[in-house]
């Protein structure tokens, strides 16, 4: 077949080249909207709308155990004192459902056993913990914080403890748990560096100690005159915090991801597509009504600029 003879190939029957993207060439319409590199920020908007997802609803977990703490101050702080062995039938017997629960118990301070914890402030100031071992008829003992009392002229130690009262006492206490040990806080001799209650019965000696909880003193008969400051008085602040707003932060924020890439997909279809017709038609309308919505002070502020 001669050069004369060989068809003419017209454009339409050409087979369709892909761009630089990876998609079919388009001059114009959506087709360039599956190309690599749009399909790419699709699956980024879809795995950050995912992390959006898991971030808020963390942030509803843990405004439902704020919401859980708060009940459980509204249900244990003002609770009706009950016998201790009722809380706690054993030594080593506690749940978190019975923070600031109140408890009842008798029995002899043990004032040679007596335990500072230290670098605990109150109210801004630095000072210690008086935790004092109760001695119950049964032999046990129950560690009862009696309150704070400042550093003295010695950063080591305070001035001076109040002593616990003499003889039968009967106190009023709130469960608290044993707190965990802190990396770099310990203490020496009668002093420890946080309520870790297993450390607590190590210094005591003594096989028979409460390890689970310890009471925060709230009464006591009979009562001193003179008696450390009580470090819990009303109970803690109930806030919920701001978990809610955040939760709903998350949520805007993967709407704002797809938000964008809509925004950004229909500003490169207007650029690709400046020639179309009916592109025209709609770019002019466009125009029209921002024009419409140009205030008399738009356009004084123009013919002022264009003077200058």
């Amino acid at each position: 077949m001669t050069a004369t003879e060989r068809p003419q190939q017209h454009g339409a029957d050409l087979p369709e080249q892909p761009d630089a993207e990876g998609g079919p060439k388009s001059a114009g319409g959506w087709g360039f909207a599956f190309s690599r590199r749009w399909l790419g920020y699709l699956a980024f908007a879809i795995v950050f709308a995912i992390a959006c997802g898991f971030l808020s609803n963390w942030q509803l977990a843990r405004s439902k155990e704020a919401a859980a703490a708060n009940a459980l101050i509204s249900q244990n702080f003002y609770s009706h004192p009950v016998p201790l062995t009722d809380e706690l039938p054993s030594l080593g017997a506690y749940s978190p459902t019975q923070e600031w629960t109140r408890v009842t118990v008798t029995g002899t301070y043990e004032k040679g056993k007596e335990l500072l914890a230290r670098n605990r402030p109150f109210n801004g100031s630095p000072g210690f913990e008086v935790l004092t071992p109760l001695r119950t008829a049964d032999g046990s003992l129950f560690i009862v914080d009696r309150g704070w009392v400042p550093t003295g002229n010695n950063t080591d130690a305070p001035d001076h403890v109040p002593a616990a009262p003499s003889g039968t006492v009967t106190v009023v206490a709130r469960l608290k748990a044993s707190e965990p040990a802190i990396q770099g806080r310990t203490g020496v001799g009668m002093q420890v560096g946080t309520i870790q209650l297993s450390v607590v019965k190590q210094k005591l000696a003594d096989a028979d100690v409460y390890t689970g909880a310890y009471g925060l003193l709230d009464s006591q008969k009979p009562n001193p005159a003179s008696a450390p400051t009580p470090t819990v008085t009303d109970p803690p602040t109930q806030d919920e915090g701001l978990h809610w707003s955040y939760m709903i932060q998350w949520i805007i924020f993967a709407l704002i991801g797809f938000f964008g890439l809509g925004y950004a997909l229909r500003t490169e279809y207007r650029k690709r597509n400046e020639h179309d017709p009916a592109e025209k038609a709609r770019a002019a309308e466009r125009e029209r009504r921002r024009a419409a919505k140009r205030s008399d002070a738009d356009v004084e502020d123009e013919l002022l600029d264009a003077g200058r």
